[in-house]
């Protein structure tokens, strides 16, 4: 039997749209190559991932269910994956070990404790504004990147805050993040920095938190492993700072800064939500379709031959979580699923996952894209892209969906009273 021939997924992910819509002319369920070679499965419609990511068969544990996993160490350009299923957290578990695990972590991120936050995020929020502002009072017609001034610091400052994690590791956490994320360079050298860096920046936490003890998730993790061992080891509690921190920091960074980009280019809407026509709720939603903050996320298994879409993946076979090419899928929502239009009303988007895979950052997430960008648009009345929106270029990540700069001018500063 001919094995498949496999379309290699963009890992610098420049234009996931047109790669979406290629996948898909190819069959719901497409065979595929990740970077360094590794072969998964690529669904590539709404119905099919959904269903794909709610079948039991579908496991997220490469040492139980993944064939190739032995074969590891014989494939150096495959290190870059080990970030994401060489750890052991809710990300790579399956069965009860996943639900055990998720409901240690899930009450950490209630509505009740991600409302108590907002005040914070304001704050955050105000002083990152005025930091602009005060640049554009200095030079008016100068051009800013809205992602280091805004998009970046404000997610990246509330989740070190939300961990406890100290200043001396916030550089150094935000540099294992984007290692993390970046898939261009799938060479060893690549992966062993990555996992240097895992076991480096996350014992550290571990360890300042264990001696200065705060009012911090990191903290309480901390202390459901010394109570109880059995409920979170070592190793979990570890790879589980690794996956809640890198989730509610990116995510957000590209929600917003995705967001920005969206209204800029489309300034009739732009003009509605300021009009109050359209809410940011509206606008907060449908970036999530069109742009969600996680493109494809690997991987998942199938722990037995699971047909779907009369395509059979075989056990043992790996699978890619395919949020874009879900959330563009014409079949679902129209010829013009590829184009943004906050008046959709298309929450039922796939972006943060859904059922017991849904993300439990997801509240605040939001939440810090509902205060940032009003508060961005409020204040800045005039803001406008500085570059041809054709030029700005997507972080270099299939897995990751935002910009790397967003060159912006501010306009004006605003007349005194």
């Amino acid at each position: 039997m001919t094995a498949p021939t496999r379309p290699a997924l963009d890992p610098f992910g420049d234009d996931v749209p047109a790669e979406s819509a290629r996948l898909r002319a190819l069959g719901p369920v497409v065979p595929v190559e990740l970077p360094g070679g590794i072969p998964a499965w690529a669904p590539t419609g709404y119905a099919t991932l959904k269903s794909l990511i709610l079948d039991p068969r579908v496991s997220k544990d490469p040492r139980r269910h993944w064939s190739l996993w032995p074969e590891m160490g014989e494939h150096p350009s495959w290190a870059w994956i080990l970030g994401w299923v060489g750890v052991v957290n809710m990300l790579s578990t399956y069965g009860s070990d996943h639900s055990r695990l998720r409901r240690l972590v899930a009450p950490s991120f209630t509505a009740r404790r991600t409302e108590a936050m907002r005040p914070r995020v304001e704050a955050i929020t105000a002083e990152l504004l005025d930091a602009l502002q005060a640049a554009q009072a200095a030079d008016p017609g100068a051009t800013v990147d809205l992602r280091a001034g805004l998009a970046h610091p404000l997610p990246m400052r509330m989740i070190c805050e939300l961990f406890g994690v100290p200043d001396h590791l916030v550089d150094a956490t935000g540099t294992l993040i984007a290692a993390i994320m970046d898939t261009s360079d799938p060479s060893p050298e690549h992966g062993a920095f990555v996992q240097e860096q895992i076991g480096t920046v996350l014992p550290a936490l571990i360890g300042h938190r264990t001696e200065h003890p705060g009012d911090d998730l990191t903290t309480e993790l901390i202390r459901v492993r010394d109570e109880d061992g059995d409920r979170l080891s070592g190793e979990e509690l570890l790879f589980t700072l690794l996956l809640v921190i890198g989730a509610g920091f990116e995510t957000t960074v590209n929600l917003i800064g995705n967001a920005v980009v969206a209204l800029l280019r489309h300034p009739e809407q732009l003009a509605a939500v300021r009009a109050g026509r359209i809410s940011w709720e509206a606008v907060v939603e449908e970036t999530l379709r069109v742009h969600p903050s996680i493109a494809t996320l690997p991987l998942r298994f199938a722990a037995e031959d699971i047909t779907v879409d009369g395509v059979t993946i075989p056990a043992g076979d790996a699978i890619v979580t395919t949020y874009a090419a879900a959330n563009l899928d014409p079949a679902h929502y129209g010829d013009d699923a590829a184009e943004f239009d906050a008046l959709r009303a298309a929450d039922d988007h796939l972006a943060f996952g859904i059922g017991v895979h849904r993300c439990i950052g997801a509240p605040l997430a939001r939440a810090e894209a509902l205060t940032a960008l009003p508060a961005l648009f409020d204040r800045f009345e005039h803001l406008a892209l500085a570059a041809d929106p054709a030029t700005l270029r997507q972080v270099p990540s299939f897995i990751a969906f935002g910009w790397q700069q967003i060159p912006v001018t501010l306009g004006p500063a605003p007349a005194r009273d």
